[in-house]
């Protein structure tokens, strides 16, 4: 080998660089070790003592020194399945974007146009403003979008002109949309920046108005998520006082009795009606409100009265038990009862407060509103805003506005005050506050909100505030929520099938290859280095599919040493001396070795441009792990060796045991291959016959839904479970996972509401109907993100019907995506397309097969068998793998087909797939001792995905040999051939003849 100093160098170099990378990730935890150490379990005083190590040096290499934040900048970034925590796509609401674009207009056609396209959307592939347009086309008549009352606004003005058509307005409308999702997508960055979560991910997914946003590590994941939907609409408005609404209180009361009492009863409403015109507003509201909101002794007759209570602050016009809001917000926005309302009240706003911790009941706020229902002043004029404390301690926030603000603030402190009324102070519809203005207007747009916020609402309202307000609303269509104890969990598991299977794997390289081996697995070691070293080095995250990859790659990583020393022995076989041997070997492993692993790096390529999430991670480790095998396995495995044999060493490639194992072989594989296809022809029509009568078990990826995994102390029945689930969510499935006291519960219960009072609402409902199996334990605990969390909800996942039909049409684009690639590689490397037909088939037929096992199987198996993102990468790689087999075995067809040519074409074949037939077992049954190792003690979140691998290898094996290959051989008989190859077909066709 040349330039075997060079080589030594970069080995050298990479390997400290490694080294170097991975110092940082030891640091870290070791630091954060001891913080909980410290802290002795509690989470502020963990993050306390973390914080303030942020900025000091805590590690010194001797030619520099790093702080904790650096230190843990520069450390491996650890995935949701490995350290817990949250994974959201969220998607703007480009519906409320063209709504703010449009100035909220009341145009009918526009707003019809708005209702068409998000039903477009559920059957859809194009963006909501492609679909948009489209219905507004169809409806429009004489109708432009470049009309005053839609996008021709004062807004708009100087962009869009009355006079444009509507092909000129769409590039601007796109435009817009496209800046107002860059604005979300910075607002959100900045929230994330403020929250201080340690490495966390924010990314635009296409032009969709799709951001994937990951935050490791998490702690609080309620108030994480809270903090990415919150659009932060903080209003400032004028409430009216309460006396002002005694007589329509009365009225709407009786008129509630009227719509739900028998008419022989209206002579007693009428009295009711005539006591209330002859009392006072005061006296009123007085009769009206009870006092003692606790009370369940008064038998309910009036409607609105009877869910109403008094309040001492004269700011609030009554109190509500929470668990009445909904019925009283119903009440009061019916179209009868608001017509009660005086001319001058008809735009009030029925608001809620905030209700205090703890506490059943909540106020209920009449604010001074208008018809356009905006607020005379808005979270916009805010330029800064803090977390500070009022005079007894309270957590609250102080604002600077600017000088527009600042004067309606001094406009509206100073009317409150002159009337002694109140302003309420409302986030997101909700007002937190409502204080009266006791010393005159407050001039300087300096103000503070109060409330009953704890420390974090208190400081994340803050952070929002500074960051801005999001531009739309952003709903959640796919989440995963994972506890930080199912994270330990995977890192166990993950470290267990890791050491066994690499223990597996160097012991047998040893027995096989005897001290050429040890050369292989000390490459194999240098090799894992490297890819820790890249990953940690390029800030990739590293998940439990992450580490399956790596594993797998070590498996794989066996096939260009095996290949090497399989030629290395055919090369001393020949009688040649050791170091021509090791070189021609070498030489003549290249080829193969490089075919191989080039068709298994597209499919990974294509996977990961396709993949989200862990799937993406597998995809990044498959790619780096290709990288640094073939760099270890060519030239380090190289050095090794030459080293060994300069010093006069004496290398057989081969102990006693394997010395004659596959020597000679002579196997007529041709003549087995109307058996071979009689056998595959069986099993893809059993495959394909389930497939379209039982099915697959698709998983809410692909159909969208809910999925929680449930822990319990005992072993408990899915079927039980399921029938209790569906009585109260309409449909469930539950599933033993792992363990017989773990569950996989799927719902589609409310599939196409995607926030998070809904979230909450299913989990509630979750907990009560799971209550019985849960003894002792709070629905608090249930949910909770305790690290020693041993029971309740483990791990959360969502993903809504929009995003369910992406996922399944990118999976159909990166499968066949991946076919289409390979056979332009094949027949650019062959240059017949014969070979990559039989390369495409085989693969068709190792797919169909794994999806008939899957089909056939996933209703008796003890492990999940979803059909899901992960199960799309297992399909890509067995692709990959397959491929990988095959191309070995057309690489020595080419070289015997050049170096024979006298050979008959069915001798080169059998003579290549015999001679081949070494490096394919050793090959195959490492890598599934490797894949076995994952599969036992990978945990059971990716037993499936194993079990998918473990099939593909055994199918993908079998089809390299016994389809591919007889494929390619009888279309060249049957098709378009080269002379060359015509000639032997010939010579074949007449022996065949005689005998």
């Amino acid at each position: 080998m040349q330039n075997k100093g060079l080589v030594k160098l970069f080995a050298v170099l990479f390997g400290l660089v490694s080294i170097y990378q991975l110092s940082f990730t030891f640091k870290a935890n070791s630091i954060e070790e001891t913080a909980q150490v410290v802290s002795n379990g509690d989470e502020v005083k963990e993050r306390q003592y973390l914080d303030s190590l942020a900025n000091e040096e805590v590690f010194d290499l001797g030619v520099a020194n790093y702080t904790y934040n650096e230190v843990k900048e520069n450390a491996m970034n650890l995935g949701l399945d490995l350290k817990g925590g949250v994974s959201v796509i969220l998607q703007v609401s480009v519906k409320d974007i063209l709504k703010g674009l449009a100035n909220y207009s009341k145009d009918p056609v526009f707003n019809k146009a708005l209702d068409d396209a998000s039903e477009l959307q559920k059957n859809s592939q194009n963006d909501f403003v492609e679909d948009f347009f489209i219905a507004f086309d169809a409806i429009k008549g004489d109708t432009k979008l470049a009309s005053p009352d839609i996008f021709y606004t004062r807004a708009l003005d100087g962009e869009i002109e009355g006079s444009m058509t509507d092909d000129e307005v769409k590039p601007i409308i796109r435009r817009k949309i496209d800046e107002s999702i860059v604005s979300a997508f910075e607002v959100l960055r900045k929230r994330i920046d403020e929250f201080g979560v340690t490495s966390p991910s924010i990314q635009r997914l296409g032009s969709s108005g799709r951001i994937l946003v990951e935050l490791p590590g998490v702690k609080d994941k309620e108030r994480a998520l809270k903090l990415l939907q919150s659009t932060a609409q903080l209003e400032f408005w004028d409430v009216y006082k309460r006396d002002l609404f005694g007589q329509f209180l009365v009225a709407a009361n009786n008129l509630l009795k009227d719509l739900e009492t028998p008419e022989e009863e209206t002579s007693t409403d009428e009295v009711d009606q005539q006591e209330a015109e002859d009392t006072s507003e005061d006296d009123a509201i007085a009769d009206l409100l009870g006092s003692d909101p606790d009370s369940t002794a008064v038998e309910t007759v009036n409607p609105l009265r009877d869910l109403l209570f008094q309040s001492p602050n004269p700011a609030v016009l009554a109190v509500v038990n929470i668990k009445d809001k909904d019925k009283v917000t119903e009440y009061l926005n019916m179209p009868q009862v608001r017509a009660l309302l005086p001319a001058e009240q008809r735009s009030v706003k029925f608001v809620f407060g905030k209700p205090a911790k703890d506490s059943e009941v909540v106020d209920l706020y009449a604010l001074i509103g208008n018809r356009d229902n905006v607020p005379p002043l808005s979270g916009a004029v805010v330029t800064d805003a803090r977390q500070e404390y009022d005079a007894v301690g309270n957590p609250t926030v102080s604002m600077q506005m600017n000088a527009k603000g600042a004067k309606i603030w001094e406009e509206m402190t100073g009317r409150a005050f002159t009337q002694g009324t109140q302003i309420a102070i409302a986030l997101d519809n909700v007002v937190y506050s409502a204080p009266g203005v006791t010393t005159g207007p407050i001039s300087g747009g300096n103000s503070s909100i109060s409330g009953n916020f704890t420390l974090n609402e208190a400081t994340d309202l803050a952070n929002v505030l500074r960051a801005g307000k999001l531009p739309a609303s952003a709903d959640i269509i796919q989440g995963e929520v994972v506890g930080p104890s199912l994270g330990q969990e995977a890192i166990d598991s993950g470290k267990m099938s890791f050491l066994i299977a690499l223990g597996l794997v160097l012991v047998w390289m040893f027995l096989y290859y005897g001290k050429a081996g040890l050369f292989a697995d000390i490459a194999m070691l240098f090799n894992i280095l490297l890819i820790f070293g890249v990953l940690s080095g390029l800030g990739a995250v590293l998940t439990l599919p992450g580490i399956a990859g790596i594993v797998l790659t070590i498996g794989m990583s066996v096939d260009a040493n095996v290949l090497i020393f399989e030629r290395i022995r055919e090369e001393l076989a020949k009688g040649k001396g050791m170091k021509e041997s090791i070189a021609d070997g070498f030489s003549n492993a290249l080829s193969s070795i490089l075919d191989a692993n080039i068709t298994t790096g597209l499919t990974a390529l294509i996977l990961f441009i396709f993949g989200t999430g862990p799937i993406k991670g597998f995809a990044t480790t498959l790619l780096i792990g290709i990288g640094t095998s073939l760099f270890t396995a060519i030239f380090i495995t190289r050095l090794l060796v030459d080293w060994y044999a300069e010093r006069g060493g004496t290398l057989d490639f081969s102990t006693a045991i394997t010395k004659n194992l596959f020597r000679n072989i002579s196997i007529n594989f041709l003549k087995k291959r109307k058996a071979a296809y009689v056998i595959s022809g069986v099993l893809i029509l059993l495959s394909l016959g389930s497939l379209f009568t039982n099915g697959l078990d698709q998983g809410v990826d692909f159909v969208g839904g809910r999925t929680y995994q449930v822990r319990f102390a005992q072993d408990v029945s899915a079927n039980e479970i399921s029938s209790a689930l569906s009585d109260a969510f309409g449909s469930a499935e539950a599933k033993t996972f792992g363990s017989a006291n773990q569950l996989k519960i799927t719902t589609k219960y409310k599939v196409n509401e995607t926030d998070n009072a809904v979230d909450e609402e299913i989990r509630n409902a979750l907990y009560n109907e799971l209550q019985p199996y849960f003894e002792g334990v709070s629905y608090e605990e249930f949910i909770s993100d305790d690290q020693d969390k041993t029971v309740g909800l483990m791990k959360y996942y969502k993903v809504s019907p929009t995003i369910a039909d992406d996922i399944k049409q990118a999976s159909f684009w990166a499968i066949l995506g991946s076919l289409i690639v390979v056979f332009l590689y094949i027949l650019f490397r062959f240059k017949r397309w014969q070979f990559s037909l039989g390369a495409v088939a085989a693969v068709f037929h190792d797919v169909l097969i794994v999806l008939g096992v899957f089909s056939l199987t996933y209703k008796y198996m003890p492990f999940s068998m979803e059909i899901d993102q992960a199960f799309i990468a297992a399909i890509l790689t067995v692709i990959g793998y397959s491929l990988n087999d095959t191309v070995v075995v057309f690489d020595r067809i080419r070289e015997f087909f050049n170096e024979h040519t006298s050979w008959p074409f069915n001798k080169v074949i059998n003579s290549s797939l015999s001679s081949t037939l070494s490096r394919t077992l050793n090959t195959s049954l490492t890598t599934l001792v490797v894949l076995l190792a994952i599969f036992i003690f990978g945990g059971d979140s990716i037993r499936g995905f194993m079990f998918a691998l473990i099939v593909g290898v055994i199918v993908g094996t079998y089809s390299s040999m016994f389809i591919a290959t007889p494929l390619m051989y009888d279309s060249v008989k049957k098709g378009d051939a080269t002379d060359a190859l015509k000639n032997k077909v010939k010579e074949e066709d007449l022996e065949e003849a005689k005998a």
